[in-house]
């Protein structure tokens, strides 16, 4: 084996579709390759009243673990936090971390947050202009078409974190719309969603500008990041 392999975790309303473009440019490279649909997440209509965080957790966890070896785990966005849990869950089998445009939230995303689904709202006030940056125009109607209402019982829940050697894990941040030395400033601040960054022994942060979906921006360069923390993971 070249490379560990790889997994993908998509963000707030997406399924393992999400991740194509990025997949297809990884495998015609060589690497083995997992793209991943949370529950909840595969089809508008799909009850997800009872859906829990620890429902994703349990599926990175499986998709880990089935792999027979460690992987490279790469979260996006709104993922960023049960991606954490699954390092504290099994960290042995994980070679190492990538966040996109994400961290590790430690503390619930909107705890406040009361109904069964967080609908995605829409383009206009989904974020900032830059969140949207490269994309294009049909790239945003394939979003809006196949995007897909987030449980609400993960976005306001959490995991309770018992496994110190998470804190060992490689970690690298691929940071598109924050630049890294604007992130080092939101852990010194402990915000929200980077809380783990804090305490994290091994962090290393690349800068990919692009809007907050560079899986549809910028493909390519991230696969070739992902690549190289892929292959670098193997002795």
């Amino acid at each position: 084996m070249t490379a560990s392999p790889i997994v993908l975790v998509p963000g707030y309303w997406l399924g393992a579709w999400a991740w194509d473009d990025v997949v297809a440019t990884l495998r015609a490279d060589g690497h083995d390759v997992t793209a991943l649909t949370l529950p909840g997440l595969d089809a508008v209509d799909t009850d997800r009243s009872a859906i829990t965080f620890a429902d994703h957790v349990d599926a990175i966890c499986a998709v880990v673990e089935a792999a027979g070896t460690p992987v490279v785990l790469a979260v996006h966005s709104g993922a960023g936090a049960v991606g954490y849990a699954a390092t504290d869950r099994g960290p042995e089998q994980i070679a190492a971390m990538v966040y996109v445009d994400t961290g590790p939230a430690t503390d619930p995303l909107d705890v406040r947050l009361t109904v069964d689904e967080l609908l995605m709202p829409p383009l206009e006030v989904l974020g900032p202009d830059e969140s949207l940056a490269g994309l294009t125009d049909e790239q945003l109607a394939t979003f809006v078409e196949r995007a897909v209402p987030e449980p609400g019982g993960v976005v306001r829940g959490s995991a309770e974190l018992v496994d110190d050697r998470r804190l060992d894990v490689p970690t690298t941040v691929i940071c598109t719309t924050i630049p890294a030395d604007h992130l080092q400033e939101g852990i010194a601040n402990r915000e929200l969603w980077v809380g783990g960054l804090a305490e994290i022994r091994d962090v290393t942060c690349v800068d990919l500008p692009t809007g907050h979906w560079p899986m549809w921006s910028r493909p390519d360069d991230l696969a070739a990041v992902l690549s190289g923390i892929a292959r670098s993971q193997v002795s």
